[in-house]
């Protein structure tokens, strides 16, 4: 492996690929920079003179200015470098033209063909619990329906969508809470749902019937624990009638045009914006030349890369649209009294992260380099075919979630610190070094750390990554499956009575 990288021809910093010793020296095109210090993997260093106030450039593009003279050798961290940003920002609409070389394929995976012409990567039995309170009460029924069936099952797996919200809740935060539970309810990788209710919460099951609208009755049941003697066996009562109707599900050919993929980071590193992230743009990019679909979130973590995006949008509608997902955003921050930019976390900076900019230019880089079609609020679901936008926080489990209940049947998750974590469909970890994925091998489940050796090519490892997604589309179960670590988390903001 290579000693550094230099990612841009103007960047004023190198990223090293390994831990270098003080006094270590480096030759940076043709010039030789001896190391101050000793600097960790993932770390910058500088390489030419950077006088205080000056930009430090990664990327091509600022990630803050110096707070004091920088000497090349010296690394390039919190202790010197602060942010660019500050408070909110007026947008001009500049498009740029987007060019995606992949071409179409025709290639399938084995998928669930819905009623209603919606497809699924998984046939799985939910229990949708609309208040909290009954968390028990599904899980019990659970434990019967798994007794009594055993192995053979037609479902996948079985799940309670576990939460702690549908009651107690006003306005906004209760609709949101409503909505993320009936896109689930509707979810194609769900082959059959019971929608649990208890009776008395706000969340009452006649509103979300409606909200629901029409579904095919014979995948989803409902059940008011307060409305009958033995809730229990009420319960595991339709939920054997959704696996009798279920048993006569199979996969079949379905071309990559329907595939719904979210795009998320945790945990980020100094690598995630050189290897995993762009690996996932150029999928994202290859996806799209299929016809499918993939979607962006993590709104704060936009913000320093979001003119990048904005070029992109596909028309002026679209564009104001970019906008409004931003300053929303900055605007909640701000009701809150808290910091717009209070950003990256410990993890990310102790990974090599200096600044928002500097995390934000790496995660955008999942969305690679096709036109923005449209733009989600947090609950809406998916529309229009290609890249997305979603309106939703940074926080892993409630991005996550989110990408989910808009329709994703998987989501991607680039990651250089590990986490064992998966929210209720398929949550595929990349990590962005060889180092995490020996390490976690069981939370792992693709390493792009490979793109920093030379014996592999980029397109080699692009391929292979197309081929572990399309395995996964077609059954094969990631890690937060295989460990049964599925979690869903609902976005709370507003009071609780």
């Amino acid at each position: 492996m290579r000693d550094y990288l230099k990612i841009h021809d103007n960047d004023n910093v190198i990223l090293a690929l390994k831990d270098l010793k003080k006094d270590e020296q480096l030759n940076v095109d043709g010039v030789m920079i001896q190391l101050k210090e000793a600097t960790y993997r993932g770390h910058k260093v500088a390489i030419k003179e950077i006088r205080k106030n000056e930009d430090i450039i990664k990327y091509g593009y600022p990630i803050g200015h110096a707070l004091t003279g920088i000497a090349p050798g010296e690394l390039v961290h919190t202790h010197n470098t602060k942010t660019n940003l500050s408070g909110t920002e007026e947008y001009q609409y500049h498009p740029v033209q987007t060019i995606n070389t992949f071409k179409e394929e025709k290639r399938t995976f084995k998928g669930y063909r819905r009623e209603n012409g919606s497809v699924g990567i998984r046939n799985e039995l939910w229990i949708v619990p609309t208040v909290g309170c009954v968390n028990g009460i599904a899980e019990k029924i659970i434990k019967q329906f798994e007794k009594y069936v055993g192995h053979n099952s037609p479902f996948d797996n079985v799940l309670v969508l576990k939460h702690s919200y549908g009651c107690s809740q006003l306005g906004d935060d209760h609709e949101n809470t409503k909505q993320i539970l009936v896109n689930a309810v509707s979810h194609p990788n769900a082959g059959g749902v019971l929608v649990l209710g208890l009776g008395c919460e706000n969340n009452e099951l006649p509103a979300f019937k409606k909200a629901l609208g029409s579904v095919n009755e014979n995948r989803v049941k409902f059940l008011i624990s307060q409305a009958v003697t033995d809730e229990i066996e009420e319960g595991f009562k339709l939920v054997m009638e959704l696996y009798e109707e279920a048993k006569q599900d199979k996969r079949e050919d379905i071309p990559l045009s329907e595939l719904r993929i979210g795009l998320k980071c945790g945990g980020s590193d100094g690598f995630s914006g050189i290897t995993a992230n762009p690996l996932l743009g150029r999928f994202s990019d290859y996806l799209i030349a299929q016809g499918g679909t993939t979607v962006l979130t993590e709104v704060p973590e936009m913000f320093g890369a979001e003119k990048i995006l904005m070029e992109r949008a596909a028309n002026e509608e679209v564009f104001h649209k970019v906008v409004g997902l931003i300053n929303d955003f900055k605007e909640y921050f701000l009701q809150h009294n808290q910091p717009v930019y209070e950003n990256p976390s410990p993890g990310n900076k102790a990974g090599g992260i200096t600044t928002l900019e500097d995390k934000s230019l790496g995660c955008t880089q999942k969305a690679g380099t096709s036109t923005v079609v449209d733009v989600l609020k947090y609950g809406e679901v998916l529309k229009t075919k290609g890249l997305n936008l979603l309106s939703a926080p940074g926080n892993d489990l409630i991005a996550s979630t989110a990408l989910a209940a808009a329709g994703c049947q998987m989501v991607l998750f680039t990651t250089g610190r590990g986490t064992p974590f998966g929210t209720f469909v398929p949550t595929v970890k990349i990590s962005t070094n060889t180092q995490i994925y020996e390490t976690k091998p069981h939370w792992i489940d693709f390493n792009a750390g490979t793109l920093l050796e030379d014996h592999i090519s980029a397109d080699q490892v692009l391929n292979n990554f197309v081929d572990y997604i399309v395995h996964v589309a077609s059954g094969e179960m990631a890690n937060n499956e295989k460990n049964d670590f599925r979690e869903i988390s609902i976005f709370k903001s507003g009071v609780t009575l």
